[in-house]
């Protein structure tokens, strides 16, 4: 995330944040856990309080969680009683390490002129047939929301252009309407790819 307003939320508010009522996005997950092999090895991008972490490692598979924030991921250990990588999106580096990534209402932080550049780490550190799962909040340009966090606000269109120039296959993109942490109405957009 870019070093202002936005991880300066996380620190600030990493307690209150990790602690929200939050509902899993079960289904999302689960479809997600479908297209990996029993155990498989998965990075988490962006765990916040870790509930996604909790649930994947509850259902057997071998999850390494990570967030840019060094609060939220002290949140996160406490949770699930294993330690959280502190590490930005643009720090990512490693090579066919991971079956699947998971990367829920994360990378919609990273400023859009690093998307490429963090789009193609995050598919050198999937092995061959790896799969990614990615969802931002949409729109057509980037912004802040009402607690100065910054947003790149995609459209379909743009995420979609960006995979396939990246080498990604197999794209789906699904549009949904939701909330967020600010409680004001959300268009989602959920990526699934492969790489």
């Amino acid at each position: 995330m870019p070093p202002d307003c936005t991880s300066a939320f996380y620190r600030e508010n990493a307690e209150t944040y990790a602690k929200r009522a939050r509902s899993l996005p079960k289904q999302q997950l689960d479809a997600f856990l479908a297209e990996l092999a029993p155990g498989a090895a998965i990075l988490e991008l962006g765990c916040g309080g870790g509930q996604d972490s909790a649930y994947m490692l509850s259902q057997g598979f071998d999850v390494t969680p990570t967030d840019g924030s060094t609060e939220l991921a002290r949140q996160a250990e406490a949770l699930i009683g294993r330690p959280v990588r502190v590490m930005l999106f643009q720090e990512l580096d490693a090579d066919s390490a991971f079956d699947g990534v998971w990367a829920h209402a994360s990378l919609l932080h990273v400023p859009r002129f690093e998307l490429p550049d963090v789009s193609a780490r995050i598919r050198r550190a999937l092995r061959p047939g790896g799969v990614i799962h990615a969802s931002f909040k949409a729109g057509d340009a980037e912004g802040y929301d009402s607690f100065g966090r910054y947003y790149n606000y995609p459209s379909a269109e743009w995420l979609s252009e960006l995979l396939t120039k990246g080498g990604c296959r197999n794209i789906a993109i699904s549009e949904y309407d939701g909330g967020g942490y600010d409680g004001k109405p959300t268009r989602w957009l959920t990526i699934g790819a492969q790489r």
